[in-house]
């Protein structure tokens, strides 16, 4: 098996793609076989990639040496709970300098992209696909990183 970094004509997306052989991977492009995953175009060629040259098999291993730095350690709980902590009240911080647009996020954020609002710090609710949609628009969007509970369903 041999893998090749390849990049489609269309929209120059890399991505990497394992074949048989090079007479294979030059047959399925003949025939049109090969088809860019990001945006389906099949006018696709190799990309520049680095070389993977393995170790000559009459080499030895060679032993770590002790002067390698040691592996992390997983962070204690204690600092985990310091840290969530910390990237809440920096939320809670900021939200308040942000507008809530509840389900209207993806609506009211391409509005600002495309000029016909004003630019202002929104928050508010996307789903999965919406948020995906305002991303391949670059739309620049992130999720909060500490759920909130809406202002119209709070007590």
């Amino acid at each position: 098996m041999i893998v090749f970094d390849l990049c489609c004509a269309a929209g120059d997306h890399r991505f990497e793609a394992w074949f048989a052989s090079s007479d294979s991977f030059a047959d399925q492009q003949a025939r049109g076989l090969i088809a860019c995953p990001i945006c389906g175009d099949s006018d696709v060629r190799k990309a520049v990639m680095a070389p993977r040259v393995g170790a000559k098999s009459n080499q030895q291993a060679v032993a770590k040496t002790a002067a390698a730095a040691p592996a992390d350690k997983d962070p204690s709980p204690e600092l985990v709970r310091r840290v969530i902590a910390e990237i809440a009240a920096k939320q809670a911080e900021m939200l308040p300098h942000s507008r809530w647009v509840g389900r209207d996020f993806a609506a009211a954020a391409r509005a600002m992209h495309e000029g016909r609002a004003a630019e202002d710090l929104i928050h508010g609710q996307a789903s999965p696909e919406e948020a995906e949609a305002l991303h391949d628009e670059g739309i620049a969007a992130m999720p909060l990183l500490v759920p909130i509970v809406p202002p119209d369903i709070a007590n």
